[in-house]
This record gives structure tokens, sequence and C-alpha cells, in this order.
């Protein structure tokens, strides 16, 4: 809230100064502030004076804070730039970022960002642009270190001195012979740890952790989590380097992955836009498919009522009162396993191949909650329900009978539910699907369809011979 408020205050200076045409004192306050921050206040300012401001920006903060921007925001400084100012500001990003931008512009804007960009340049941004969607190779950057094994610690360091200034990092340099094959990885501390005539290859790590560049990006980002990297080297099928994944476009990775898993869970369609920049048309076009599906499969709900009505009517009225608990109850425990599971898919902790243990724990665990839910359950519908109220509502609101049926459904309820919740991830990852997709929506709608068909069975196995008698 502080930070909100500090940004309104800057704002509004930042505007006073614009009318009163104190650029100078604009671009002080600029240059004082990070790219991120300076971002935040482009997207503040008015639309007809954010080009003014941004102009005013330094030359390499000027693409810094480009790349930080909203993707509205940034094609509506593209339409704006002179060809000149479109170039030195893509001259100065690194390429994955270029990238990035590339992918989210409209064909036209591409054309002019490719048009005012070198061959070689233009040459990487088509061949990233051609890998998979979502594969490692459309995150990369092509911007690194790169040495020789028979280099001493001093020929490395000239030529580090020599490139730095354009590569995205040089913490980690990796090494490859004359057909750029990747032989290892050496970071900048071993070579400060090092005499200066000694050959890389002598300390150097061999065989290092890399990535093929059709390797989705979400597992890169489970590698370098797994292992601490700081970076990871991208190799072709013949274990050629063409680049690196850093941790930063790694965190970019998995912020988009959690947004997206959780814009499944809730049966939303994800979308790359913020809220506030989607339209209305766009927020009911990522919602209504999964409400008519979800709305659907919940009629089955309806016909199984249907078909027992009847039955439970003659056994006793009061059985339909139980039937939200169950029915929440069991989906709130599916939604519990789900979550549990796919988190650990997500983290790599768990794999199909490990079902039958997941299943086996689950059902221990499910045995345990449903027996306390159980014993919860009768005692709250026979004593709370039951006596303390019956002289309220009228005797034996909850005769034991029907208590017993509701907590042998619920306990039932809860295993299936359970073993429903921790098994739907695990077949989806079989079957190359998101395990998000059959998170709450869909588990909750299949656990109601089977506590609705437990319950009723299990009340007239129970309840009917005290209604006959």
């Amino acid at each position: 809230m502080e930070y909100v408020e500090e940004l309104r205050e800057l704002t509004e200076k930042v505007l006073e100064l614009l009318a009163a045409k104190n650029f100078r004192e604009i671009k002080t306050l600029l240059d004082e502030l990070k790219p991120q921050d300076s971002a935040l206040l482009l997207e503040e300012i008015p639309e007809k004076d954010m080009l003014v401001i941004f102009r005013l920006l330094s030359k390499e903060n000027a693409a810094e804070t480009f790349v930080e921007m909203s993707n509205d925001s940034q094609e509506l400084l593209l339409n704006a730039f002179s060809d000149a100012e479109l170039k030195a500001v893509f001259d100065e990003m690194f390429l994955d970022d270029t990238v990035d931008i590339i992918e989210e512009m409209p064909a036209n804007v591409v054309s002019r960002i490719i048009k005012q960009s070198d061959t070689e340049t233009r040459a990487r941004i088509n061949e990233i642009l051609h890998y998979p969607k979502d594969s490692a190779g459309t995150i990369m950057t092509v911007e690194y270190v790169s040495l020789r094994g028979l280099w001493t610690v001093k020929q490395s360091f000239d030529h580090i001195r020599k490139v730095a200034v354009d590569m995205e990092t040089i913490s980690t340099c990796y090494v490859i012979d004359e057909k750029r094959k990747l032989l290892g990885r050496v970071t900048v501390k071993d070579l400060l740890l090092h005499d200066y005539e000694t050959p890389v290859s002598d300390f150097m790590e061999t065989d290092p952790i890399s990535a093929e560049t059709t390797d989705d990006k979400e597992f890169v980002a489970q590698q370098i989590s797994k292992y601490d990297l700081n970076t990871v080297p991208v190799v072709d099928k013949e274990n050629r380097m063409v680049g690196i994944i850093t941790v930063d476009d790694v965190l970019d990775v998995l912020e988009e992955e959690a947004t997206e898993d959780i814009s499944i869970m809730a049966a939303v369609t994800p979308s790359t836009d913020t809220y506030m920049e989607q339209s209305v048309w766009q927020i009911w076009k990522n919602r209504i498919p999964w409400l008519l599906l979800l709305m659907i499969s919940a009629t089955f709900t309806g016909l199984i009522i249907n078909v027992f009505e009847g039955r439970l009517n003659l056994l006793s009225p009061l059985l339909f009162a139980c039937i939200p608990m169950l029915m929440d109850t069991g989906g709130n425990a599916g939604s519990q396993a789900s979550v549990t599971i796919i988190r650990g898919l997500a983290l790599d902790e768990i794999r199909p191949r490990d079902a039958l243990k997941v299943l086996w724990k689950e059902v221990r665990v499910s045995a345990m909650l449903a027996a306390c839910l159980a014993v919860v359950c009768f005692g709250k519908l026979y004593l709370l329900d039951g006596l303390a109220f019956g002289n309220i509502i009228g005797y034996g609101v909850y005769p034991w009978y029907i208590c017993l049926a509701v907590s042998v459904s619920l306990f039932s309820t809860v295993v299936i539910a359970k073993m429903v919740g921790c098994l739907m991830p695990l077949l989806a990852k079989v079957c190359k699907l998101d395990p998000a997709v059959v998170a709450s929506p869909f588990i909750t709608t299949i656990v109601d369809a089977l506590s609705l068909i437990i319950y009723c069975l299990v009340s007239i196995i129970i309840v009917s011979p005290f209604v006959v008698a």
C-alpha cells in the first residue's frame, strides 16, 4: 500500500514537471529509478505523454524499462517509435527479451522489428521463433560466454573482458570444441581460484546438466530448481551448444505455469493478459466453456436423485437433508488429494510409476480421516440434532439408523473421493494432459455422482429393515 502511494505521488510530480516543460528534472528522477519502477510509472502516465517520458530515459535504461512494460503499452510505443528509435531500443535488448516481445506483437509490428535488426540478429530471431511452442528453445538466449578447453585461465579472462558487455551473464561459462559441442562448464569463481597458466580443461565440470531445444520449458525450470543452477546450457540433437536459459527466464516460466494451473483448477481458460487488460468479452470466452461443461456434467447428479427419489421418500424424507453435506465433504476430500498430487507432479516429486504407492498411502490416510468424520457426523446428527432439538422439532429428528446410514456413506465417500483425487492427476499425466485440468471442478463432479450412488444404496440397505418393521 505504501509503495502504491509513492508511485501515485511520483506520477503526479512527473506530470507537473511535464506541464512545466522541466525535462531535465524528469530525466534526473527517471535515472534514479530501477527499470521495473520506471515501467510502472510509465503505465500510470496518460498515453499521449508516455512517449515523451520514455524518450527521456537513458539508452540502456530505456531498453530494460521497455521489457518490463505490459504488451499493450509496448505496442503503443512501438507504433509511435521512429525506425531509428525502434532500432536503438532493440539493439540494447538481449535476444530472448526481443523474441518474447515479438511473440506478443501483431504482424505489422513484428515486420518493423525484424526489418530494423541486423542480419545475424534476424537469423537468430527466426531460428528461435521456429522452435516448438513452450520449448526450451523459445526462452533461451544466445548471448553466453563460451571458452575452449585448451585456453588458459588468462586467455579465458581476456576473452570474458572482450565479450562481457554483450552477454546476459558471465558468472557461468561453457566450454565447447571447434564444432560447438558442449564439453563442460566453469564459473568465474573457478577461474579466480586457479593459476593464470592452468588450462580450463584441467578443472572444468564435465558432463554438465543441459537441456535440448525441444524440451518443455517447465522441465527446464524443474532442473534449475532441483540442482540449484543459475543457468542451463541448451543443446541441439547433436549436443551442439545453441544457447542458455537463465534463472530469471525460469522465474517467468514458473509464474506463468502457476498462473495457468490456478486458472485451470478454477475452471477458467488461462490467459497471458492480466485481469485489467482483458475485455469483458475475453473473460466471458475464457469462462463459459468450462461452466457449460461442468453444468452438463452436474446434471448426472440430478439423474441419480431422480432414480432413487421415490425409494428414499418411502424410507424417510430426512435422508434428503444430508445430501449437500455428503457431496460437499466428498468434493473437499477429493480436492485435498488432487492438489497435493498435482503439486508433487509439478515439482517432479511424484511420477506416474508411483501410482500404487500413492494410492496405498491415500487409502490409509483417507480411512483415518473418514473414521473421524463419520464419528463426529453420527454424534452431531443423533445427539445434537436428534436429542437436543427433538423436543422443539419433534422427537427423533434423526433416528439412530438414519445417522448410521449417513455416517457409513460419509466414510465410504471420503475414502473413494481421496482415491479418485489422487489417481486422476496421475492418469492425466500418463495421457500427456496437464494434471491441473482434472483438478477441483472435474473431481468434484465425479465425486458428487459417486457419493450420491453410495448414499442411496447404503441408505436402502441400512434403513429399509427398520422402516418395514
